[in-house]
């Protein structure tokens, strides 16, 4: 190695930066979280209005904590371990400021459209196509950032914490572009590429896939950084981290399907989600075991550090959301789970957890190292991490007994063989204080990160900010030839080689998944009496998705006897060839609507969405007067059925001229039914084109009972 050693600086400031956005960003979006979870059992608090409702804010909280109380904390931690770790500064200051800004910017335009109704209603990917455009390029400057750094380095080989930095920017990449192909209708209006079946499984391939690359391996990453320097001690084991690398990044990929189990999705496209699945447990296991071995030896000290205790939780509750996750993968048991609150209890062990506690974790061990000082109150911590644990506990028992509850209910049948619950609302009032208690532990959560905000900036008040940071070592000399030590070490020294091996490693899944999907004609077989929408259906299909209805309402009948007594013969492929975007939903806080077509007159409907109560008493939806009020935009009717033409829907040729007058002429029928009934309603109003809509729903096959 050369003599020669070489000065440079690290800069505090951009960490910093991405500090301050993730703990206000944190505060907004557990502070959403909250309110949400109040309306489901004090529905008055959804407050009458249009952007304040249950289904407008709940994609803004899911948004808020993942991309941007998660996401700048990702950034913090990557700006401050990668240069440290690679020797090396950041590549490009005015990279990072742009990184930065844009960053917050997105989240901005996410806080303004997402409660203005503004959503492609795909989760975790509900923004509009300019504000997709706009994440692929800030991606991509980041992208540029990192592997500059990387190139310029002066350790040769790279930290395994580096591996799943890597493994993030390359994989949320490819996902984001992926399952963002759409077609403009208008500047904040599009159709998904997609339809149905296709749709589904390219949503929650991503989906999945955002939780793992996006909540998983950063957070690994600095799992691997933070949680042995806050120890003092080296990693358990090497050669566990590359198992764990390795296979989580191979096996995660293939997992998507199982968010569809027992849907219209082919039954060996959920087999292969069922058996990745499984598999994962091994290595997401391997890397929890690799955090807490890390400790051995230093339990004292675990004992007296706040942050170790954080970050002990944090590693447990990934342990224990990955094998439950595999858990819930299996058919018996997802046909339990899905679509209950046993779902979200398992996506907050993750959530408040793994991200919420390790970020806490960080938050206290990295603030007192930039203001070169000691943590203000480490009583103050110790009590943010005890009322944070027991905070988790509020939330997730509730929903986990609010989730059994409610599939046991759903699925019971009595002595005469006949369902024990009919209705769907009698199993939503048990329910009722179980969100109680979960609004509790939301509620204690919130105000842990409120004492822990104010620990953090007492410390920085008593210390002085360290704006840059000396440090020296040698150039890297550029040499090939044999590695010493582990096989692993020739690929750690060639980024560029380990890069692409990671691409692969994540596209081959993907591709074996969705590549036939696509090709074959018979995953998705055709039903010749599904027709297109009409234009006054599309209309209304487009209001049901900017309120969120599907926050609360799925669309998709399983095939099990409790759920074709309840709403009709179980759901087809063929039905949703049209869908765009498909709209299966993941929870029923509401009953499945893919059979509500002809069920309810349209009075009902009517009167349903301006006082649910009214038809539903003790109903928890909110009122929905603005769509008797507000007047049904058309202006854009044309552009719509071209760009559904352009994904394959098959309207006729120059059909634009004549939706309009279809539009019309069905809307005034609707309206003349609700005059029968008293109901005075002119045609050209928004309930007219949502009722068409729910109408609809499930009208295109009938299946004669005998």
């Amino acid at each position: 190695m050369s003599g020669n050693v070489e000065k440079f600086q690290y800069d505090n400031t951009i960490v910093r930066m991405f500090l301050i956005a993730s703990v206000v960003f944190g505060v907004i979006g557990m502070l959403v979280g909250l309110i949400i979870a109040i309306q489901l059992f004090f529905p008055a608090l959804n407050l009458g209005l249009s952007f304040t409702t249950f289904g407008r804010l709940r994609p803004l909280h899911t948004n808020a904590i993942i991309f941007a109380f998660v996401g700048n904390a990702i950034f913090m931690g990557v700006y401050y371990s990668l240069p440290r770790l690679l020797k090396t500064p950041m590549f490009s200051r005015t990279l990072g400021l742009i990184h930065f800004w844009g960053w917050q910017l997105i989240i901005l335009s996410a806080a303004i459209t997402l409660p203005l109704g503004m959503t492609t209603s795909k989760e975790y990917a509900e923004l509009e196509w300019p504000v997709d455009i706009a994440i692929a390029i800030i991606w991509v400057i980041f992208a540029i950032n990192m592997f500059a750094t990387i190139a310029k380095r002066r350790e040769k080989h790279l930290y395994v914490a580096i591996w799943f930095y890597i493994a993030t920017v390359v994989t949320v990449a490819v996902l984001h572009i992926v399952n963002s192909f759409e077609i403009p209708v208008s500047f904040l209006k599009s159709y998904s590429l997609y339809a149905g079946v296709q749709d589904a499984l390219v949503q929650w391939w991503y989906g999945h896939n955002a939780v793992a690359f996006f909540l998983t391996t950063p957070y690994l990453g600095l799992m691997y950084y933070f949680l042995p320097k806050a120890a003092n001690r080296p990693v358990y084991s090497y050669r566990l981290s590359i198992i764990h690398f390795w296979a989580l990044i191979f096996i995660y990929i293939w997992a998507g399907p199982h968010h569809l189990l027992y849907t219209a999705l082919p039954d060996w496209a959920q087999s292969l989600g069922v058996v990745f699945s499984l598999m994962l447990i091994a290595p997401s296991w391997g890397g929890m075991l690799n955090g807490l071995l890390t400790l051995r030896g230093a339990w004292d000290k675990v004992r007296e550090d706040p942050v170790l205790k954080f970050m002990v939780v944090a590693i447990t509750a990934y342990g224990m959301a990955t094998i439950e996750g595999p858990t819930l993968a299996i058919k018996s048991v997802n046909a339990l789970s899905h679509y209950t609150d046993w779902t979200i209890a398992h996506v907050h062990i993750g959530t408040l957890g793994w991200n919420g506690m390790l970020t806490f974790g960080i938050f206290y061990w990295i603030v007192p190292k930039m203001w070169k000082t000691k943590l203000w109150s480490t009583k103050l911590a110790n009590f943010h991490f005890w009322l944070g644990t027991l905070a988790i506990f509020f939330w997730v028992i509730p929903m986990y007994w609010a989730g059994w509850t409610q599939s046991l209910m759903w699925k019971q049948f009595n002595a005469d063989g006949f369902l024990a619950y009919p209705n769907f609302l009698e199993t939503v009032i048990q329910l009722i204080p179980m969100y109680v208690m979960r609004a509790i532990g939301g509620c204690m959560f919130l105000i842990g990160f409120i004492l822990c905000i104010v620990n953090l900036v007492a410390t920085a008040k008593q210390g002085s900010f360290e704006t840059v940071v000396e440090d020296q070592a040698a150039p890297l000399e550029k040499n090939g030839g044999h590695e010493d030590g582990y096989w692993h070490r020739w690929i750690e020294s060639r980024p560029f080689r380990f890069t692409v091996l990671t691409l692969i490693a994540i596209l081959l899944g993907g591709i074996v998944e969705m590549v036939p999907m696509f090709v074959i004609k018979s995953n998705v077989p055709s039903i010749s009496s599904v027709k297109p929408y009409t234009p006054l259906e599309i209309e209304g299909r487009d209001i049901y998705i900017r309120e969120g209805c599907l926050s609360c309402h799925s669309q998709l009948v399983r095939p099990f006897r409790s759920e074709v007594e309840r709403y009709g013969e179980y759901s087809k492929a063929g039905e949703f060839v049209y869908d765009h975007p498909f709209l299966w939903s993941s929870k029923r806080t509401g009953p499945d609507l893919h059979r509500i077509g002809g069920k309810y007159p349209d009075a009902w409907h009517y009167s349903h969405m301006l006082e649910p109560t009214s038809m539903s008493p003790g109903s928890i939806m909110p009122p929905y007067q603005w769509l008797i009020e507000d007047e049904l935009d058309v202006s854009k009717l044309e552009k719509k059925i071209w760009a559904l033409r352009k994904v394959g829907v098959p309207y006729p040729e120059d059909y634009e001229s004549q939706a309009l007058e279809d539009l019309q002429e069905q809307a005034e029928t609707i309206s003349a039914s609700l005059k029968e009934a008293g109901i005075e309603a002119p045609p050209d109003r928004e309930i007219i084109a949502l009722i068409a809509y729910l109408q609809r729903m499930g009208q295109d096959i009938k299946v004669t009972q005998k």
